[in-house]
């Protein structure tokens, strides 16, 4: 998807063991919201379908940082959840 653009402006452009969310300008806790906001009040329904494709996305990163988080902890996917 196009939201993974914003994975080129990182440096470096890969690390393993980054978490996206928070990390990363389309995937801020910042913009995340408007996904979801977006799914329910969009009534065009190609611009829908691409925001309920983005809220998909940001759950399925959502569950890979869950996952780098369980399976190590000195990774930065911590960082995204020290506090909750």
């Amino acid at each position: 998807m196009l939201v993974d653009v914003d994975h080129l402006l990182a440096t470096p452009i890969f690390q393993p063991g980054r978490c996206s969310i928070g990390f990363h300008v389309l995937h801020s806790e910042y913009v995340i919201p408007l996904y979801f906001l977006g799914a329910f009040f969009i009534r065009h329904k190609i611009i829908r379908l691409v925001i309920i494709g983005l809220a998909f996305h940001m759950i399925t990163d959502f569950i890979d940082c869950l996952w780098m988080l369980s399976k190590c902890e000195t990774c930065s996917a911590a960082e995204v959840f020290r506090g909750l």
